[in-house]
């Protein structure tokens, strides 16, 4: 031990400040990230063996077992389970049955993370938790992305999760680099395994090869003489292949011991090489079938390979890897057949039909048929990706053709759902060699809409979108429309960048015979909308986004939300944004939620709940990792614009108009421009905000246009462009006319007040209808033009009970731009202005503020960890620090100082 850490005081520094931080009560999260041998193990060793006292619970990747749902999670948690019974029962039920310990419904990721976070913090409850995962580079998909969802909320629970893993991965995790030793360390390591002297310029060009590398130091010189030694390590370099790394010269050097061994012993070792848990008696048994007995183990344990003891241990990662190397194909399937005749088909079916798999040579539909039953075990469990792997092996162990291509189908469907879509393509084109059924095209032809839309939500989705639905039509009339209706979807996001694109997706989409579905009424809507405009559309946009919700399709809901935003239907959408978002969290939909929690601070923006808005924003960002992309940052830049810091904002506004150009989403731009007017117009500079209001009503952007056209009619009656003000005042009259909501007729209340037309009226119209709407962000801005217009008229005294409440407004809300315009107006009134504290009090973080918000609401601990994806332990914790920063002892007293 002590000569593997030679040279690691910073390393060790680290660790120890993170053993201490857990002894505290805190949680810690640590990936280690170097090459193979660099002294990744030996520093998770070292951890383990300083760690507090409590428990140290250690699990890793093991790549034979990438493609088998939670096995690193599964082996992680194990231990554990002492501690189910204390959960929640949904969070106990989803555990359960990803783990086969049970049967249910398939469980949602988000539910699951949410299980291993209060595993965890249940079991740190009385003891400090260490939890080391080694090899993570080799990690099922779903351990990955639950184990990464944990590190992001552990907090407080006394809980270290650390990592081990070679190259990139467990991106946004706090890492420490772990390179090669320095050269004084280095040398000494080399000098206590070299067979005699060695001239010090050799001994300095081994250093310099390995890079200071503790296992290339350890093992290449091993079974070299002096003479050998004399030109440094140059004989060893090969030709080819991985040699030309470090790592992959010291697997070759495991590969020239490997194959140095008896026959008898490298089976032994290529059986255990195979055989990922490390199971003593399964591994003897499988031995005996190829006729190798325990005294073969011997020549291996002395070669410094592997050992045998209770469980199988290898020298390090990379001797399993060189076993699988130096083996010829029949050998592997040999031992394949071996472990999979051994292995117990009712406790481990799954292992046993992977082994079987690998030990095919051909087609065989009994291994097939396991196979898929394994894919439908692995769906009832959540584990997708595990399902697409099976049914993939499983297909090209068929041989009839339209099995075979039924389970294509399937692999691509299930690879689709867990997020891998650049390998669904390949997969389609492989289901379309078999005979023809119009069923199934009908099937690839859906997968390869939702694939294009996938890939890319602008312009380049358009024609391949066209394309799916033309060929649909004569196959499934309602696939078609929903296909349609995408290719409508992908025009709009186009936009501006678009060319003809939407008018032709349209004209497409009118050829289709209608349908009463949601996507079919939906799909009516948005012809008619495109084709002849807004007004002929909005009866059909009602009746159509009445029939969609989150509960009976997910993929329309953000259709159908700027659809409701597009008529002026705000409680539509504010209450279509809760649900979804309430949806998303009691189904634990981890692929949904980032989107519907953007969904969700778009709504809350305009109801003037800004803190509210930027919590969600944090959420969905740090939901991004585990669930693909983030979302698209317009809601950021609207917040940003909104709360008028002018330097975060315009950094906002460029990257959403840097993303919108690289992926063909012209709507970004609208959104932009609007923004960017918003700010200024907050501000007070008015010409900035017309230029910018103009360039976003170049164009008709769904669910924008309205807006921009407001911030228009503003920034051109400001700057005394009246003929502009009324042109723009003309063309959200067509729209608001239509619609005939509060929102609408308020909207175009204060247009016809800035406009001049019977200026008092329209203002106490356009404040009275807004009043009447949940969108109390406009309100307050139609109280500040009205002060403003007051002021004006020399009427002092009216014009404050206006601005009053405006300034007051936007302060509580974080509007600091219309905020500080409202205090110049009120000053000019002669009236004095105190500097209000905006929302919650500023010495709260983000996270401590919604922790507040929900407490005074009435939340459990419990209620707001599941809201927040955090402990209980850590709310628990989290309030206390609040309750001593506010003042207040009783969750009461917190109440009153929200």
């Amino acid at each position: 031990m002590a000569l593997e850490l030679r040279g690691r005081h910073r390393e060790r520094e680290t660790l120890d400040r993170l053993l201490g931080d857990v002894r505290s009560g805190r949680s810690r999260v640590l990936v280690l990230r170097g090459e193979a041998g660099v002294g990744k193990t030996a520093l998770l060793d070292y951890l383990t063996g300083h760690a507090p006292a409590g428990r140290v619970i250690r699990s890793a990747g093991i790549e034979p077992e990438t493609e088998l749902a939670y096995s690193a999670l599964q082996q992680l948690c194990a231990p554990l389970l002492e501690h189910l019974g204390r959960l929640p029962e949904p969070q106990r039920d989803a555990l359960s049955t990803a783990f086969g310990l049970s049967t249910g419904r398939p469980p949602e990721g988000l539910v699951i993370g949410l299980a291993v976070l209060g595993l965890l913090a249940e079991a740190a409850a009385e003891q400090p938790l260490i939890c080391v995962v080694d090899d993570a580079q080799w990690l099922d998909r779903m351990s990955e992305v639950i184990l990464t969802f944990v590190a992001r909320r552990l907090d407080a629970e006394s809980v270290a999760l650390i990592f081990a893993v070679r190259g990139q991965g467990l991106d946004g995790l706090p890492d420490l680099a772990v390179d090669g030793l320095p050269d004084a360390d280095a040398r000494a390591l080399l000098d206590s395994v070299l067979p005699g002297l060695v001239d010090a310029r050799v001994r300095d060009r081994i250093v310099a090869e390995t890079r200071g590398n503790p296992l290339a130091l350890l093992e290449l010189p091993r079974d070299l003489s002096p003479a050998e030694l004399a030109f440094g390590l140059g004989g060893q370099a090969g030709g080819g292949g991985r040699s030309g790394t470090v790592p992959g010269r010291v697997e070759e050097t495991f590969q020239r011991r490997i194959a140095a061994l008896p026959e008898d012993s490298r089976t032994l070792l290529l059986v255990a090489a195979v055989e990922p848990v490390g199971d003593i008696p399964l591994l003897w048994r499988a031995a005996a079938l190829l006729g190798v007995g325990p005294e073969a183990a011997a020549p291996a344990e002395a070669a410094g390979l592997v050992e045998f003891g209770a469980r199988i241990r290898f020298r390090h990662p990379l001797v399993r890897s060189a076993g699988h190397r130096s083996a010829e194909p029949a050998e592997l399937r040999a031992v394949h057949h071996a472990l999979a005749e051994v292995t117990d088909a009712d406790r481990d079916p799954d292992r046993r039909a992977w082994h079987r798999a690998h030990a095919a040579v051909g087609p065989d539909e009994r291994v097939a048929a396991e196979l898929e039953r394994s894919a439908g075990r692995a769906l009832a469990r959540g584990g997708r990706a595990a399902a697409a792997s099976f049914l993939e092996r499983a297909a090209e162990l068929t041989l009839d053709p339209e099995a075979r291509a039924a389970r294509t189908i399937a692999a691509a469907r299930a690879r689709f759902v867990s997020g891998g879509v650049a390998a669904v393509p390949e997969l389609l084109a492989a289901a379309e060699l078999g005979p023809y059924d119009p069923v199934r095209q009908a099937e690839i032809e859906r997968l390869r809409a939702r694939v294009a839309f996938a890939v890319n939500s602008g312009r380049a989705a358009v024609t391949p979108l066209l394309e799916a639905a033309g060929r649909l039509s004569s196959l499934d009339a309602a696939a078609a429309r929903a296909t349609y209706l995408s290719a409508i979807g992908a025009a709009v996001n186009a936009g501006r960048l678009g060319g003809d694109d939407l008018r032709r997706a349209a004209e497409a989409a009118r050829t289709a015979p209608p349908g009463d579905e949601p996507a079919g009424r939906l799909l009516t809507a948005f012809t008619t909308w495109s084709l002849d405009g807004h007004t002929a559309a909005v009866p059909l946009f009602r009746r159509a986004v009445e029939q969609v919700t989150a509960e009976n399709d997910l993929d329309l809901h953000w259709l159908a939300g700027m659809a409701e935003h597009e008529i002026f239907d705000d409680t539509s959408f504010l209450t279509r944004t809760e649900r979804t978002v309430a949806f998303a969290r009691r189904e634990g939909l981890l692929a949904l939620l980032p989107g519907a929690l953007t969904f969700r601070a778009t709504a809350l923006i305009y109801s003037g709940r800004f803190a509210d808005a930027s919590d969600l924003l944090g959420e969905a960002g740090a939901l991004a990792y585990a669930t693909g992309p983030s979302p698209h940052p317009a809601t950021a830049a609207i917040l940003a614009a909104h709360r008028g810091r002018t330097g975060p904002a315009l950094e906002a506004i460029g990257s959403l108009q840097t993303e919108a150009r690289a992926g063909g989403v012209g709507w970004l731009l609208g959104v932009a421009g609007y923004a960017r007017a918003v700010l200024h117009n907050g501000h007070g500079d008015y010409p900035a905000a017309l230029a910018a209001a103009r360039q976003a009503t170049e164009h008709d952007d769904l669910a924008v246009l309205q807006w921009a056209l407001g911030e228009l009619v503003e920034a051109a009656a400001r700057t005394h462009d009246i003929d502009l003000a009324k042109t723009a005042r003309d063309r959200l009259a067509s729209r608001a006319t239509a619609s005939g909501s509060g929102w609408a007729r308020g909207t175009l209340a204060l247009a016809d007040a800035l406009v001049g037309t019977d200026a008092e009226t329209s203002y106490r119209e356009a404040i009275e209808q807004l009043a009447g709407t949940r969108l109390d962000l406009q309100t307050a801005r139609a109280r500040l033009l009205y002060g403003e217009w007051l002021r004006r008229e020399n009427r002092r005294a009216d014009a404050r009970l206006q601005l009053r409440p405006a300034h007051d407004a936007f302060a509580t809300m974080g509007a600091e731009g219309f905020a500080e315009r409202a205090s110049r107006e009120l000053l000019a009134t002669g009236e004095t202005v105190r500097k209000r504290i905006t929302g919650v009090r500023e010495e709260l973080t983000a996270q401590e503020g919604q922790i507040v918000r929900l407490a005074a609401a009435g939340r459990t601990n419990p209620e707001i960890g599941a809201v927040l994806f955090l402990s209980p332990r850590t709310v628990e914790w989290h309030l206390r620090k609040i309750f001593a920063k506010l003042g207040v002892t009783s969750r009461r007293e917190l109440a009153a100082s929200v």
